[in-house]
């Protein structure tokens, strides 16, 4: 597997697969062609049906800058081998100096065409979850030990980075107000739900309602193109940070608590990423909301230090009950239903993690079994339930 630093990363949303990964393909083939006096951009599948909503077309044109660069949304060709595909070209006095194709594979990475997965750079020995839990239960260490030995002390240092982030979205999410952009004029709910206390409000329905407020604020950040951090994406980066920042501040966790549970989620992103995929072009949304859960739910259980089968099962319920889960974007935005996607799978989350509690001993589905049937399923799933736009609510939504 990869550093979990390329889990997390610090970048502008709405969508990680569909604006980082882009601005990141067209900065690494302006550089090889930096004498173009213009540039072309074809876009294909999923990157075409949902682009415009997505501000594809946009950071794709403020790469290039100050060179011009036309982008064609392309909604007919096939794609082979992963549905957000790109080709770049460039151009010298009308005459094409070099393509290249590129893959957004999920969560602002990248492939070019002809490299596989196989080819990234893996750092850690192990690939499943098994395989981590055996090497730390015969060396007797926790799953963030586990991540300073194969990383490095400096990892800490990444992840602090990383924590501040978060918390700077979840508080400028709180204090943003007014509709966000793209057509929906969907109101920002997060200062609202935040300051929405009832009298008689139990201490239940007082947590439901602050985690779904600091989802919100970040899912709304992400949504209005803020700074944000993929965890694993930007379309479900308010779960992780949503319950982290509610359990620092009612239960008073410190920041290397808080770090500690981090690199406990990424290992678990890190292992979805590896075997099956974070990407809702190719797998639907279980693979980011899902896998989102799944990385909080971890993350909780290390806060809260529970052994490592726990862990297990608490980061399995929260995928398992997100199997089929469709990824179906209205007019193409990161809004409905993806904003409160992210609170429903925040409470999941916790719900995970008090089951895990109580009922690990008994577990019958392995994490890595759960991870094998996402991708699976994923891949069965029709190209309209995977981030096209063109079925579920995307279809049926009338305004």
């Amino acid at each position: 597997m990869e550093s979990i630093r390329e889990l997390y990363k610090i970048g502008r949303g709405p969508s990680s697969s569909h604006t980082m990964g882009p601005y990141k393909a067209a900065i690494s083939f302006k550089s090889k062609y930096s004498n173009a006096d213009k540039y072309e951009a074809i876009l294909f599948g999923s990157l075409a049906m949902t682009g415009a909503g997505h501000m594809t077309d946009k950071v794709i044109r403020e790469a290039f800058e100050p060179k011009s660069c036309e982008v064609i949304f392309d909604k007919e060709t096939p794609t082979d081998f992963h549905p957000n595909t790109l080709r770049l070209k460039a151009y010298l006095n009308g005459e094409e100096l070099g393509s290249e194709v590129f893959y957004s594979i999920g969560g602002g990475s990248i492939l070019t065409d002809g490299e596989s997965r196989a080819e990234t750079v893996d750092i850690y020995p192990h690939n499943t979850f098994s395989e981590i839990a055996e090497y730390c239960n015969k060396h007797n260490m926790r799953i963030p030990d586990y991540v300073e030995m194969v990383e490095g002390k400096d990892i800490w240092n990444y992840l602090s980075k990383i924590w501040l982030t978060m918390k700077q979205s979840v508080d400028l999410g709180l204090c943003a107000e007014g509709t966000l952009g793209g057509g929906l004029h969907v109101t920002r709910k997060a200062r609202v739900l935040f300051q929405q206390r009832h009298i008689d409000e139990s201490a239940q329905t007082r947590e439901n309602r602050i985690v779904c407020a600091y989802a919100f604020a970040v899912s709304e950040q992400n949504a209005g193109g803020g700074e944000i951090v993929t965890a694993p994406t930007c379309g479900s980066c308010g779960v992780l940070p949503s319950v982290l920042k509610y359990m620092q501040d009612q239960k008073h966790f410190n920041d290397d608590q808080i770090l500690r549970a981090l690199a406990t989620g990424g290992i678990i992103g890190n292992i979805i990423k590896k075997n099956a995929s974070i990407s809702g072009a190719e797998c639907g949304c279980q693979a980011e909301i899902g896998s989102a859960c799944s990385m909080a739910a971890a993350a909780l259980g290390e806060l809260f230090e529970m052994g490592i089968a726990q862990i297990e099962y608490a980061a399995e319920v929260a995928m398992e009950h997100h199997l089929g889960l469709t990824c179906d974007p209205i007019d193409g935005l990161v809004q409905i239903p993806c904003i409160e996607r992210n609170a429903v799978a925040a409470m999941r989350a916790i719900n995970a993690v008090s089951l895990a509690n109580f009922l690990a001993p008994l577990s019958k589905v392995s994490f890595d079994t759960v991870v094998k049937t996402m991708y699976e399923t994923g891949k069965h799933l029709r190209s309209q339930y995977r981030e096209t736009s063109t079925g579920g609510l995307a279809k049926y939504y009338t305004r």
